[in-house]
């Protein structure tokens, strides 16, 4: 599960994205609102924790920005501002929760936990598929040709990164950052290490062959067929 953190106050940002790793999510963060609107309208998110009082733009223009793109990703507001008529507008505004500070890890964790069990709940399961590619986020499963493969825990989470971009140009400096939360010297290989043995084992012994490489960029998921 991906989760985006719009917050500016550095203490809170370690704090929540300190937690949520430990509980297994991954986290992209913006520290101001326009970041946070440019991260939500192009990236995919199981969920939002957004804060109004921000730099650039205010969280609940954020959120109304958001909605008017049909963008439902679920968002908790997560502020100071705690009077009743502001509770009332960030809900009326299309937020699924609201959390004032200051405010507890663990109540936030499990208001996050009740909101993706909503949606798990009025949603079919779900999976993406590429070509004869799958892989199905309950069980964390993957096949091809109806072959099960298996892959790693950062493996399946860079293959997961790229079914959720089909056709994309992802690039190093993207994988490094969204699917391993670290930043890294771009004259090392790591992400080339690992995306090649994701593809041995998704396309060395499978056709069509899936994941190219866009030289001096990066990389690419998609049937060339």
């Amino acid at each position: 599960m991906r989760i985006l953190l719009v917050e500016d106050d550095k203490g809170i940002v370690r704090f929540v994205k300190k937690g949520l790793l430990e509980n297994s999510f991954s986290v992209d963060v913006a520290t101001d609102g326009e970041e946070g609107l440019s991260s939500a309208l192009h990236m995919k998110y199981d969920l939002i924790v957004l804060d109004i009082l921000l730099p650039k733009m205010d969280g609940r223009e954020v959120l109304k920005k958001i909605r008017s793109m049909d963008i439902q990703t679920p968002v908790i507001f997560l502020t100071v501002k705690d009077s009743e008529s502001d509770i009332v507008k960030g809900l009326n505004l299309g937020a699924d929760d609201y959390l004032t500070k200051p405010f507890s890890f663990n109540e936030l964790l499990a208001r996050l936990q009740a909101i993706l069990r909503r949606g798990k709940a009025v949603s079919s399961p779900s999976r993406s598929q590429v070509a004869n590619l799958i892989l199905e986020p309950d069980g964390h499963r993957v096949f091809r040709e109806k072959v099960k493969i298996e892959l790693t825990p950062k493996e399946y989470a860079l293959l997961e990164f790229f079914m959720r971009h089909p056709g994309q140009i992802i690039t190093r400096t993207m994988i490094s950052e969204k699917v391993f939360d670290y930043h890294f010297d771009t004259s090392t290989n790591v992400v080339d290490v690992h995306v090649s043995h994701l593809r041995s084992k998704i396309d060395k012994d499978f056709e069509p062959k899936l994941l190219h490489t866009v030289k001096g960029v990066g990389y690419v998921l998609e049937d060339r067929g």
